[in-house]
């Protein structure tokens, strides 16, 4: 049960929180801001990475072979989705003349 709950459960719905808030930023704040809140995650998502590793493992000795791979699994597949959901907003949220510039 553990191993759903923190490896799967917990992996989702810190990233899910985390998309919802750089989508939020992104919209209301700009591209630029969301960029940088996108590599502030890079800090907050590892702190949550170690303490899913410390619960899991070091508190309620789950087994590492099973448990590690289940909770990067889903970590990084929430994170992939994650970077392709804000890099829509960020292209929504950029102003035509600008994209008109880059190259296609």
């Amino acid at each position: 049960m553990w191993y759903l709950i923190l490896g799967v459960l917990a992996p989702i719905i810190l990233n899910l929180m985390h998309l919802v808030l750089g989508i939020w930023i992104t919209v209301v704040r700009g591209s630029v801001i969301g960029l940088g809140f996108s590599a502030a995650g890079f800090l907050t998502k590892t702190i949550g990475m170690i303490f899913l590793t410390w619960l899991g493992i070091g508190y309620f000795g789950l087994d590492v072979s099973i448990y590690m791979p289940i909770l990067t699994f889903f970590w990084f597949f929430t994170h992939i989705i994650e970077g392709v959901v804000i890099q829509h907003y960020m292209n929504e949220n950029t102003p035509q003349w600008l994209q008109d510039l880059q190259l296609k």
